[in-house]
């Protein structure tokens, strides 16, 4: 487990108390009830902005807090137990490529905004069924980009898109040249087909790397979230077996599911060593932050997928009903799993990064 500092330490716990009671699961229940054009309610928004939430990352400088990646981190898991709608790690991973690669004319003109709330912004790479940034046909010419993003998370209500185009990331304003698809996923949050025709576009440093490094900050901050969803779904489903009665007894006393709950509970801490040593990787500066990002991305896909689904099946019948909450967190679980490299493409580039 990480060392935190005092102020990080207030920081999740105050992350964790709003959750829990300002943004519990009945929250998202409503929000997919009353299915907003964004995916989200803009009042949580406004108060993740008003608590400082979007500004973890922006420098002082810019009116953020400057506080780094984990902790970032740290609130994404806690709005992750309660499967809050937010486009804080959209925001984020928008956030990184603007401080690695913007100018300062760029970083004066955007990461005030993202810093109070006011820019939703988000980063826009796929364009097929599939994550991989090295196929990108998206192009620019005389300042104007042009292309099809087909997955684009928050990309019905983002103001400021970062844009993977064949030679880097751009800078892309919703105000022209930007048509929008909402894609309605199973998770019921937004996900948005985003075509960009003759829109103007400012490029930002570090040509091809640079999507690379950012793509990789977004994986971490969800795989963030998803350890939040796991041990949220662990330990609900550890409650119910402990007061389930079947035959005469609670589910927890047979044998063959306390191993089931035992095999959760490691793959959780194994899959929090990896996301926190990623975390702790991003805000280092080590070398070796892919293999860190692509090791907690490949272990969060396969620990929330474990506990998810176990989820379902451990609450039997009343799990399968919309009534209830477990199908949510397995919804919302496959949908990650996908985002920024599923577990296979992760661990084949762990594979090569390490010389295998």
């Amino acid at each position: 487990m990480a060392i935190l500092t005092e102020e990080q330490t207030m920081l999740r716990d105050m992350a964790r108390e709003w959750a829990d009671n300002e943004s519990p699961v009945t929250a998202f229940r409503k929000m997919r009830g009353a299915a907003p054009a964004a995916g989200y309610d803009a009042a949580t928004w406004a108060a993740q902005g008003e608590m400082g939430w979007t500004g973890i990352l922006v420098p002082e400088a810019q009116g953020g807090a400057g506080m780094g990646y984990v902790s970032l981190g740290l609130v994404l898991e806690q709005l992750g137990r309660t499967l809050t709608a937010t486009p804080l790690a959209s925001t984020a991973a928008a956030t990184s490529a603007i401080l690695m690669g913007g100018s300062d004319a760029q970083k004066a003109e955007w990461l005030p905004k993202i810093a109070s709330g006011e820019v939703v912004a988000t980063l826009a790479i796929d364009e097929g069924p599939r994550f991989d940034p090295a196929k990108i046909e998206t192009r620019v010419e005389g300042g104007k980009l042009s292309g099809v993003k087909a997955f684009v998370p928050e990309g019905d209500s983002a103001q400021l898109f970062v844009v993977a185009a064949a030679d880097g990331l751009y800078l892309v304003s919703s105000d022209a040249g930007v048509t929008r698809s909402p894609r309605h996923l199973i998770d019921s949050r937004s996900h948005a087909q985003v075509s960009f025709e003759g829109a103007p576009a400012e490029a930002l440093g570090g040509g091809t790397e640079l999507t690379g490094h950012v793509a990789d900050r977004a994986a971490a901050a969800i795989a963030a979230e998803m350890l939040g969803m796991a041990e949220s779904a662990f330990a609900q489903t550890n409650d119910y077996l402990k007061t389930r009665v079947q035959f005469g007894q609670v589910l927890a006393s047979f044998q063959a599911l306390q191993h089931r709950m035992a095999k959760m509970f490691t793959e959780l801490e194994l899959c929090r060593s990896a996301v926190e040593g990623a975390l702790e990787a991003i805000d280092s500066g080590r070398a070796n932050v892919a293999q860190e990002v692509s090791l907690a991305k490949a272990v969060a896909n396969e620990t929330l997928h474990l506990v998810s689904r176990e989820m379902v099946q451990l609450h039997g019948g009343i799990g399968m009903t919309d009534e209830h909450d477990a199908g949510f967190y397995l919804k919302r679980a496959r949908v990650l799993e996908a985002q920024w490299g599923n577990a296979a493409w992760h661990r084949d580039r762990f594979a090569r990064l390490n010389g295998y």
